[in-house]
């Protein structure tokens, strides 16, 4: 049996935090602001037995593909990879975090 480190899902399980920002991508989908999401749907390798696998891969209304990376807090190395993947690849790349609902709830964005 596999043992993952406190607070880590398997790969394809998504967090409370995962799950909401999915919740309000479908909303979003619905109102065809975007075109197509997936979670885990897209792993991009970034040097040799390194890769980065964006949590969500999201096709905007303009057809631009976009990597959301979900974060309740940013590890040095998760901030490392996604700028490494935003200098090497033509997507657009997005990090949400959530927005206490004391300060209005939502979503805080940081494009990279």
């Amino acid at each position: 049996m596999k043992h993952y480190a406190l607070g880590r899902l398997k790969p394809g399980q998504m967090n409370k935090t995962e799950a909401a920002y999915d919740a309000h991508l479908a909303l979003l989908q619905a109102a065809d602001e975007i075109q197509w999401r997936r979670f885990e749907g897209v792993k991009l390798r970034l040097a040799d037995k390194t890769f980065y696998t964006p949590d969500f891969a999201v096709m905007a209304a303009d057809g631009v593909m976009e990597m959301h990376e979900v974060k309740g807090y940013w590890e040095d190395d998760a901030r490392a990879k996604i700028k490494i993947a935003a200098d090497q690849y033509p997507f657009r790349f997005r990090a949400v975090m959530a927005r206490a609902k004391k300060n209005g709830g939502g979503w805080v964005e940081e494009l990279f």
